[in-house]
């Protein structure tokens, strides 16, 4: 059982366990002893953040522990997560680190990690550094004089990202005579992403670029697509896409101002896919929170979907194992592995974008290929995590609502990877049962795990 790492790294409230300086330090420590493999050589490794203003100490905890193990240091700023995954492998790094807590708000902080090939690690290396760090065993391992690691700053990093970024849209294609809304969140996107959509073709109104360290995806961003949905109504633009704040995930709303969710475009992307015969083994890979009508959009368009847990970790996995080059969540994480290693808000834009561009349709009618059923989600803040079907209380009310909705829907029950919350998602074809279900299973948790106040 991991005690630091969640779905996504290590994340929690800044300067508090385990966000804090000390614990940064030895999770750099223990990370740069895992990739220094070959001891006749330098090793480096790069570090990239959001735009939190804890980012800083952080930064700076972490360089302290990867240099006192020997090992390099490359600090590249603020940039998106799959922009550091990008120049791990571009740049030949030993491994890639990120310091954000994606659409948290700014109070938290998070760190994560890249192997060299680009990809998150898997839970067996991320238990091997908590090994390390609990079990004290590197706490002797202090190389001295000539053997301690150097710091450098990449000054243009962002340039790589945005010439990556562009090589990802078709050469026959541009993007002029679109008008687009793009919110970024306040964070680490805010200056690559208009970049690219201005230099395609595009024009870009933005929001949520203006970071001043405390307000990352605070009422903006793809957690709130109705900022973007209003400007691209005053604003008569073709579309708007919001990204988080460290912009590995991407929600559009359409010409209408009604939002696109990461479902839906993986159902865009994936028929275009299957039409074009360009989805791999005709399967996209989705998570268990994806939306039913989902799947019906693609077996009806000639393809299957593959689940998975949540956690875009546990999507690219799936898509490395069985060859697949297209998967997603429903939040908006899609990775398009023909391009990159991990979720790209960018990229997954642009993909949208092109085929926008190549169909010459508008998004409301591109979405329309699928029909979302009814769902529903509750977030209850928990106390503890404790399995569900040890807590008879619950259990019987879950029972009870699964018979209710009989095969005409699905109850699914998770906790978060990244918060203390248990989320409740139902899915059926009456809005208002299921909203009511979920409400009823939402007291019970409640009642017997609930957070005290």
């Amino acid at each position: 059982m991991k005690q630091l790492f969640g779905t996504d790294g290590v994340r929690g409230v800044a300067n508090m366990h385990p966000m804090t300086t000390e614990m940064a330090m030895q999770l750099g420590r223990a990370a740069a002893y895992i990739f220094k493999r070959d001891r006749s050589r330098r090793h480096r490794i790069i570090i990239g953040k959001d735009t939190r203003l804890s980012g800083y100490m952080i930064e700076n905890a972490l360089v302290a522990g990867i240099c006192s193990m020997g090992v390099d240091v490359l600090l590249v700023g603020p940039l998106p997560t799959p922009g550091i995954a990008f120049l791990t492998t571009s740049m030949r790094a030993d491994a890639g680190v990120v310091i954000s807590a994606s659409h948290n708000p700014y109070q938290d902080n998070g760190i994560k990690f890249f192997s060299r090939d680009g990809y998150k690690l898997p839970d067996e290396t991320e238990l091997m550094i908590e090994d390390l760090i609990f079990s004290k065993k590197i706490d002797s391992l202090r190389p001295i004089a000539s053997q301690v690691g150097k710091a450098f700053r990449i000054d243009d990093a962002g340039g790589r990202y945005i010439m990556f970024l562009k090589h990802s849209f078709p050469k026959d294609l541009d993007l002029n005579g679109l008008r687009i809304v793009l919110d970024c969140a306040n964070g680490a996107a805010y200056k690559v992403a208009p970049m690219v959509l201005r230099e395609l073709g595009a024009e870009v109104i933005t929001t949520g670029d203006t970071p001043n360290g405390i307000n990352i995806n605070a009422g903006c961003g793809s957690m709130h697509p109705e900022v973007m949905s209003e400007l691209v109504k005053k604003h008569e633009a073709h579309l708007g896409i919001a990204l988080d704040g460290d912009a590995d995930r991407v929600i559009f709303v359409d010409e209408f101002g009604n939002s696109v969710d990461g479902d839906q475009i993986m159902a865009i992307c994936a028929t275009h896919m299957l039409k074009e015969g360009t989805l791999a083994n005709k399967t996209l890979v989705a998570t268990v929170m994806s939306n039913m009508g989902l799947d019906i959009a693609i077996k009806k368009a000639g393809g299957k979907v593959v689940k998975t847990d949540v956690g875009d970790r546990y999507v690219m996995e799936e898509m490395r194992r069985g060859g697949y080059n297209l998967g997603g969540e429903q939040s908006g994480h899609m990775i398009f592995s023909d391009h990159n290693t991990t979720g790209d808000g960018m990229v997954s834009a642009l993909q949208v974008l092109a085929i926008i561009q190549r169909s010459g349709r508008r998004l409301s009618e591109l979405a329309s290929v699928m029909i979302p059923l009814p769902q529903v989600l509750v977030n209850v803040r928990v106390r503890e995590r404790r399995a569900i079907e040890e807590i008879p209380a619950i259990a019987a009310v879950i029972r009870a609502v699964e018979e209710k909705l009989g095969e005409t829907g699905r109850v699914l029950i998770r906790f978060s990877g990244t918060e203390p919350l248990l989320r409740i998602m139902i899915e059926g074809q009456d809005k208002y049962q299921i909203n009511d279900l979920a409400q009823e299973i939402a007291k019970a948790v409640q009642q017997e795990m609930g957070e005290i106040k």
